[in-house]
């Protein structure tokens, strides 16, 4: 008698979780899409204010700049021609 009162016990809850499943889940999904939806024309408009007129440049990443002194250790380049 207790394994089929266990049984049912069991099934209940699977039921009662299957239905909250089916209430929560799509709500969740709605909440994030519309959050997603929101960043992405938020980030949209923050690109469309931060665009600089055509032919303006602007350069996000510079190189850094050699060494001078490796460069001076190095001498000068003799240009020479070859003499037969």
């Amino acid at each position: 008698m207790a394994f089929i009162k266990f049984i049912f016990i069991a099934i209940l809850v699977l039921w009662i979780i299957r239905m909250l499943i089916r209430l929560i889940l799509p709500m969740l999904f709605n909440n994030l899409a519309s959050k997603m939806q929101q960043q992405a024309t938020g980030q949209g408009q923050q690109q469309q204010r931060r665009s600089k007129p055509e032919g303006a440049i602007s350069i996000d990443y510079m190189p850094p700049k050699p060494d001078q002194s490796k460069t001076d250790k190095l001498g000068d380049f003799v240009d020479y021609e070859e003499v037969k």
